[in-house]
């Protein structure tokens, strides 16, 4: 009798042990290419989180830089048709940090560009400038749906002083004057099969910063001027901040129409609640990617907008600077030059 309990209780072990062992080789197979895979099905995120186990170094981060130079030049010499010397540059910067793990995605991009150019008998003149610094923070409810719900935060200003050429006298504006904040609340649609977001916000906050004290004090974009007295004497300080709250939303898609031509489309819509709600400030880039080789990349791009509470500035009769409210700002360039991506 004890003998043959023995023999079971040496049977019963070995059948434990052996399906210990199968388990433990199933595993280690699975992060072997070329073995089979188990009858069970494995989500993307359960091979990601297993592959983290047994490699920690895995990362959850996607990068992408981007650095490029646009250069153009023009000579004459004894050119009977006329003309002007002319040189100018564009050096641009995209930068994206994109962290996505299981629900949760949180979006970050720097874009800078800054352009001169240079005429003969003309002064170094601006021709592009401008910083913005975006995050989008989401998180969805699965990993098959496209639909996060979202913080976002958008931050753009410029480098250095804006002119209205050929007066270089009296700045219109300068780093920082102005400069805008959005920080808002939404739902965001990313489909990256098809390159598109879409960002709706029913609550953004929207500040708007003049720090230079001039053009505060000139009630420059918005804010509040400063207060005179019949002789001209500053009474009370321009304010320098301007606070709004307000709808937006944002579009941006991109498309392949061939092989070395893309499109890059990007809307950005607001409209504030408390001051003149429905009238629509509209910030709207369109751009064609010619792309030549992997470095050299030709672009023809558009840049409209229009802000109700940016006044042009138009000379009246006495040649004095004055308001003549706002109006649609529109910008369209080309260049050719050396897109590098690091």
């Amino acid at each position: 009798m004890i003998r043959k309990f023995c023999l079971l209780i040496c049977l019963i072990s070995t059948i434990i042990i052996n399906a210990q062992t199968r388990s433990e080789v199933t595993a280690v197979n699975e992060l072997r290419p070329g073995t089979v895979r188990p009858f069970y099905p494995v989500t993307k995120v359960e091979r990601v989180k297993r592959l983290g186990k047994y490699h920690p170094n895995i990362s959850f981060w996607k990068s992408t830089n981007k650095i490029g130079l646009d250069i153009s030049e023009v000579a004459f010499v004894n050119w009977n048709a006329g003309g002007a010397n002319s040189v100018s540059g564009l050096l641009s910067a995209d930068v994206k940090r994109i962290y996505e793990r299981r629900n949760l995605r949180w979006n970050n991009e720097l874009i800078a560009s800054y352009g001169i150019n240079k005429q003969k008998d003309q002064e170094l003149r601006k021709t592009e400038d401008h910083i913005e610094i975006n995050s989008t923070f989401g998180y969805r409810k699965d990993t098959l749906s496209n639909w996060y719900n979202s913080a976002k935060m958008n931050f753009s200003t410029q480098f250095s002083n804006g002119y209205t050429y050929p007066d270089t006298s009296n700045k219109i504006s300068t780093i920082f004057a102005p400069a805008y904040l959005f920080m808002g609340i939404g739902s965001e649609y990313n489909n990256e099969k098809l390159k598109l977001n879409v960002y709706a916000s029913p609550l953004t906050l929207r500040s708007t910063f003049v720090l230079d004290q001039e053009l505060a004090n000139a009630g420059s974009f918005g804010v509040e001027g400063a207060v005179y007295d019949d002789d001209g004497n500053i009474i009370t300080e321009g304010e320098n901040t301007r606070t709004e709250l307000g709808i937006l939303i944002t579009n941006e898609y991109q498309t392949q129409l061939f092989d070395n031509i893309g499109v890059t489309n990007k809307l950005s819509l607001y409209t504030d609640y408390i001051n003149k709600f429905g009238n629509i400030d509209v910030n709207w880039e369109l751009n064609f990617n010619f792309k030549v080789n992997r470095y050299v990349l030709a672009t023809v791009g558009s840049h409209l907008k229009y802000d109700d509470d940016i006044k042009v500035q138009v000379e009246n009769e006495e040649g004095e600077l004055v308001d003549d409210g706002p109006r649609v700002q529109w910008k369209q360039q080309l260049g050719i030059g050396v897109v590098v991506e690091l």
